[in-house]
Parts: structure tokens; sequence; C-alpha cells
């Protein structure tokens, strides 16, 4: 029988939790914790920001319409919308830039070739790229630039060094 995970649950399999608990101890982050812990955090406001969500009530019911599933996650139950408000409050958010750095360091190290700059310029390679990426009006009526299409434009700044984008911007894109 072949098992399946989701694609919410494969994201959180692309951090390594080793990398999110150095962050939390060198914050303190588990500290007054009781029972909700900073790893319960990240996937609700992960889940929150992936699936759009507005308010703490929002996704306190996403997370508990998934309840059996939790357990995959690492979590056990999904959390209040009181007790993920006392967390956004109280926690620190350096634990979750130090994260993201952390992330963004051993993703560097996981592409080929990095490290080496073949064509040896005498400073950092950065491209950038102006793109229309076209969307569905119905899906995305904010979007709207023709009576039947939506878009945005991406600009994105490339840094060649490690293959990852250095800096982007996304917007309405206004046709002229």
């Amino acid at each position: 029988m072949a098992q399946v995970s989701s694609i919410f649950s494969q994201l959180l399999g692309l951090v390594p939790r080793r990398l999110f608990d150095a962050a939390v101890a060198r914050h303190g982050g588990m500290r007054h914790a009781r029972g909700f812990s900073c790893w319960d955090q990240f996937v609700a406001m992960l889940f929150c920001q992936l699936g759009q969500a507005h308010s703490l009530r929002e996704i306190r019911e996403g997370l508990q319409a998934c309840e059996g599933k939790l357990v995959h996650l690492g979590m056990t139950q999904a959390p209040s919308h009181s007790t993920l408000a006392y967390a956004n409050e109280h926690r620190s958010w350096q634990i979750y830039q130090d994260l993201f750095l952390a992330l963004l360091e051993h993703s560097r190290q996981q592409l080929p070739g990095s490290g080496s700059n073949p064509l040896q310029l005498p400073g950092k390679l950065l491209s950038l790229d102006s793109s229309v990426i076209d969307l569905c009006v119905k899906v995305f009526p904010w979007a709207k630039f023709r009576a039947t299409q939506g878009a945005v434009k991406l600009h994105l700044l490339l840094d060649h060094e490690g293959l990852l984008p250095h800096y982007a911007v996304i917007h309405r894109w206004q046709a002229r």
C-alpha cells in the first residue's frame, strides 16, 4: 500500500527540525509555552499563509477541519484563537528570522554547484527579470486588467551564486 503525504506535510518536511529547534533554543521560545510549542505556532502560521486565512478563528477552523491529520504535522490538536493570539504577541519573532536565514543557507548548500562560479567574475552576478503571470479573473478578480483576463507582474532579482531569488516584488499588472 502506497503512503501519500499532503502537500502541506511535504512542505513542512523541507524544514529540518534541528534548524528549527536551534532557533527556538537560541531565543528561549519554549519558555512559558504551556502545551503550545513553537512548532505548533509555526505550523499554524504557515497554514495561515498558504491558506490565505484572514483571522485567527479562520486558522483554528481550518486546522480543526483536518484534526485527525494534525499528528502527521507534529501537532496534537488545533489551537484556540486566544492561544494563537497570545503566542503571536509574546513569542520572539527573531526565532522565525533565524529559521529563515538558516533555511536559506541550508538551501544554498543543497543546490548543485553551490559555491563554485565558473565565470570568475570580479563581483556578484545578479539578474533582473520582469515577467507577467496570467491569472484567471474568476478566481482572482482583484488582478483584472482586461474584460476576461487577469495578471500580476513579477520582478525578480536572482542571485547566481546560490541560484535563489535575492528579491521579489509581485504587483497588479496595468496594461498600457
